[in-house]
């Protein structure tokens, strides 16, 4: 005969708390898997701005700004296409100073990221034509 004053869960109750301790398991796990995948791609994306601004900052000044599109690779992962062309300006009067536009293309294995910018150049004038002697 059972004792009355005794007490316990039953087989029932002990596998639906299992249940519901597993269900919020996975989701938590789900969670950090999508959090994981998360700061894989910002990473990827902050690594693609970074190469993107060394790249922006070096046209025109390593050498002149030519227009037309150049390709290159930064590293095994990520590779870049820039192309220049040249703004122009409408009803302004030619001088020295020309504004190109420089559009540029980070591409890797998960995505690509596109960047603009206006440069201005200094165009050399040519030389004076020296008088006969």
């Amino acid at each position: 005969m059972p004792r009355r004053g005794q007490g316990g869960f039953s087989l029932l109750e002990v596998i639906s708390a299992i249940l519901l301790l597993s269900i919020a398991f996975g989701a938590v796990m789900h969670i950090a898997a999508a959090s994981m995948h998360l700061t894989a791609q910002s990473t990827a994306i902050n690594r693609a701005a970074m190469w993107a601004d060394s790249a922006m900052e070096s046209a025109g000044h390593t050498a002149p700004l030519v227009a037309g599109t150049t390709e290159g690779r930064f590293d095994a992962t990520y590779r870049w296409r820039m192309v220049v062309t040249p703004v122009t300006d409408g009803g302004i009067k030619p001088s020295d100073l020309h504004l190109y536009r420089i559009d540029l293309e980070v591409i890797w294995r998960a995505g690509k990221a596109n960047y603009t910018t206006l440069r201005v150049q200094d165009e050399p004038r040519p030389p004076a034509p020296v008088p006969p002697a």
